[in-house]
């Protein structure tokens, strides 16, 4: 098998959210030490490929708490980057899909070839499973301004300071942390449209990331403060989408890009709810220019 095997892990109480079920950001800390294994597993490091440009994760099926996780990874060169690293967790127990990131690079093109022949042993084709299928697999754009978003009609949803629990190994701010801030941002967003708490509440519903893409700008460290703008983006039959920008405070300097698809979830029967003419109207009455 080319995967490597890069994380075995258990969903916490502690880890869940509204839903009963693990979080997002908890996803993304999990995805980011399986990125740390794979490279010290492979040899696979910035120097060869660059710096990620995107990190593209599905949600399959849901984690509650007590499932044991375990994560593979590897390189694909049929995906939809110049090179891909795709990340697999499954239900150890029952080997049942939950999650898939695929982490985008974008080497020069004519160091492929030398590229498939050092990671030879950790090669597969790219999983229908996790190509983008709500989002876009393109990095987004990195050019926003606060200002700018603002004016088009995000509002600001959250604010935060790195501290040094945030921290990766190489002393910037984390997956992690950039998932967490964003956690806290969504329900602002929710609460914008005709889905807000009361309403969910009489559906018997809670609200539910299917996708979500992170793009990072910049570099933040511990002692930075943050401010996150988020907007919608789009709206489909039964989810809708929304952006979230995150800034350095003090220079309104972009750090972290987030697009995410959700959906209302229906509590007992663990369904997507369909939105409704009239929602899905309001939801794209507020859209970001």
């Amino acid at each position: 098998m080319p995967a490597h095997d890069t994380l075995l892990s258990l969903v916490n109480a502690w880890e869940l959210d509204e839903n009963a079920h693990l979080n997002v950001q908890f996803y993304f800390s999990r995805f980011e030490e399986s990125e740390r294994q794979f490279r010290l597993l492979t040899g696979f490091s910035e120097s060869l490929v660059g710096a990620r440009r995107v990190r593209h994760v599905r949600y399959h099926h849901e984690a509650r708490s007590g499932t044991l996780l375990r994560v593979s990874a590897y390189v694909c060169f049929d995906g939809p980057h110049i090179l891909t690293v795709v990340h697999e967790m499954r239900d150890a127990t029952s080997g049942t899909l939950i999650a898939t990131a695929i982490d985008g690079y974008n080497p020069a093109l004519e160091a492929a070839r030398t590229l498939r022949a050092r990671f030879k042993d950790s090669q597969g084709p790219m999983p229908e499973a996790a190509a983008p299928r709500g989002l876009s697999a393109t990095p987004a754009s990195l050019r926003s301004t606060l200002d700018g978003i603002l004016a088009s009609g995000a509002e600001v949803s959250h604010r935060a300071t790195v501290l040094s629990r945030h921290l990766g190994a190489d002393g910037k701010a984390d997956d992690g942390f950039a998932l967490g801030c964003f956690t806290e941002a969504a329900p602002f967003v929710w609460e914008r449209t005709p889905l807000n708490r009361a309403t969910l509440a009489s559906m018997q519903a809670g609200r539910v990331a299917v996708e979500m893409k992170l793009s990072w700008a910049g570099p933040i460290k511990a002692g930075d403060s943050v401010i996150v703008a988020s907007g919608i983006t789009g709206c489909q039959a039964s989810t809708f989408s929304m952006r979230h920008h995150l800034f350095e405070a003090r220079t309104a300097r972009l750090v972290a890009l987030c697009d995410a698809v959700v959906l209302p979830m229906h509590q007992e029967t663990r369904k997507a709810i369909q939105l409704g003419a009239e929602q899905r109207e309001a939801i794209l009455r507020i859209k970001m220019d």
